[in-house]
């Protein structure tokens, strides 16, 4: 996903990764590759991560990127 395209404390459902099922991640920083934030949901919630944006499937639906 392009960076340009998100924003500081939006959710985003990240794809299913190995043995780590489909979940939802709280941005915190955005940067050129990657973000940085915490899981919400699934056996890494709560759980600081740095993945990169082609693991981003989409902004969850209740966040709007122009508000």
């Amino acid at each position: 996903m392009d960076p340009k395209h998100l924003k500081e404390g939006v959710v985003v459902v990240l794809r299913p990764l190995d043995d780590i099922p489909q979940h939802l991640f709280r941005i915190a920083e955005i940067y050129d590759d990657c973000v940085t934030g915490y899981s919400l949901t699934g056996p890494l919630a709560g759980e600081y991560g740095e993945p990169d944006l082609d693991l981003i499937l989409r902004v969850h639906g209740g966040d709007l990127l122009g508000s």
